[in-house]
């Protein structure tokens, strides 16, 4: 599928023109008839076949939306990246979402950006044809949330780095092709002398660990990576040796708008099943979405999430505007934040909704409710996206003087 390039002036009320209807249709379709019959399955054994499924997404012009035609991409604006998302989001499973987005808006940015044509050529080129599937290492056993505290190394090794350490929670780890890895290259702590390095699993001392058993997203793999003595030619790292923290940074805001506005499709969908299920169910004579309670409470919701949607869809014509400016900072921040916290109420209210059904394995709120539960917590916690809104409101204490 190639698509036109889109004008960046949207009207944010109507931000979707034919071209994206049609897209939609398009995903919906996949999501449905290549997805969706796969859930449970995927589910049960722990992880979806990557390379398979990002195949044929690639063949279908999916991946690498807003990346440049030269590199296999459809140079397409931001909404199509919206409209990706919220259909993915309206997948039985939120791990194979989870997966896909890895691959498309959380690895590949900075490479996208700033890697040297080589490296595009190399690892970029392959990722949107869906030939490669990449993972984002950034998260490590002592500094998760708390980026500056990596001590991942990626000691001089003349003209290469050797790089020792252990990187965890690690989607799509145990499949990837190549990690984008946020390594020290200068000695020290804080976030400077950090530097992204292309990592192709293949090289000798890349070592899967430990694949790790989740409360929930079951369908995407997880994994703890080590690095032993592993030797990587400095032409791997990406842009400039020791600025990989405000690149990754960079990436951060993207990730958690697509997070977010994948997460609202799936609560809207979680909410009109159990809307389906009241109209259904029978409790005391009537249906148990004439009891005003419930119905009240699923109107309340309703309206949080367009709420969310609307601020989904302004902060994504920001970010196509400037995607480095602090009012997107802020503003991804909140959606991710708002996106967690209702995301978490939407799936104990529904599962509330569907009494003892709800609290069977084999019901769909039950999976939703436990997949959800991640979001709070997954690339970037809900207390750090609160400290990025209140240093970008100026309502932290002042830094005290050494």
């Amino acid at each position: 599928m190639v698509l036109e390039s889109q004008p960046t002036q949207i009207n944010p009320y109507q931000p979707f023109t034919e071209e994206h209807h049609m897209f939609r249709k398009a995903v919906r379709a996949f999501v449905e008839n290549e997805l969706n019959p796969h859930a449970d399955e995927w589910e049960a054994a722990g992880g979806f076949p990557a390379h398979q499924v990002l195949k044929k997404m690639g063949d279908l012009g999916f991946l690498g939306l807003s990346y440049p035609e030269e590199y296999g991409g459809a140079n397409a604006d931001i909404w199509f990246t919206v409209v990706l998302m919220e259909e993915l989001g309206r997948c039985d499973s939120a791990g194979i979402p989870m997966g896909i987005s890895v691959h498309t808006d959380m690895c590949t940015p900075a490479l996208a950006k700033y890697g040297s044509p080589e490296l595009k050529q190399r690892y970029l080129v392959p990722a949107l044809k869906g030939d490669m599937v990449g993972a984002i290492a950034v998260t490590e056993p002592g500094a998760g949330s708390d980026v500056a505290g990596i001590i991942t190394r990626a000691d001089d090794g003349g003209d290469a780095y050797i790089i020792n350490g252990s990187k965890m929670y690690i989607t799509n780890g145990t499949q990837a092709d190549w990690v984008c890895l946020l390594a020290r290259t200068t000695p020290g702590t804080g976030y400077r002398g950090m530097s992204l390095i292309m990592v192709p699993t293949d090289t000798p001392g890349f070592i899967v660990s430990k694949k790790l058993h989740k409360l929930g997203n079951h369908s995407s793999d997880t994994a703890v990576l080590t690095f032993e003595d592993m030797r990587v030619p400095k032409t791997n790292c990406i842009g400039v040796e020791g600025m990989g923290f405000y690149m990754q940074m960079e990436q951060f805001q993207r990730e958690r708008l697509v997070g977010a506005v994948s997460a609202t499709a799936g609560m809207e969908r979680a909410l009109r099943r159990t809307i389906d299920y009241l109209r259904e169910r029978q409790a005391f004579g009537m249906p148990l979405i004439h009891n005003q309670w419930i119905h009240f409470k699923l109107c309340e919701l309703l309206t949080e999430i367009e709420a969310l949607r609307q601020l989904n869809y302004y902060t994504a014509s920001l970010m196509a505007q400037d995607e480095t400016s602090l009012e997107v900072v802020k503003l991804a921040s909140m959606c991710k934040l708002k996106a967690g916290r209702l995301a978490r109420e939407v799936g104990d209210t529904c599962l509330q909704f569907h009494g003892g059904m709800g609290y069977m394995e084999e019901t769909p709120i039950s999976r939703y409710f436990r997949d959800a539960r991640l979001l709070s917590i997954g690339g970037g916690a809900d207390e750090v996206m609160l400290g990025i809104i209140a240093k970008l409101e100026d309502m932290l204490p002042p830094r005290r003087k050494e």
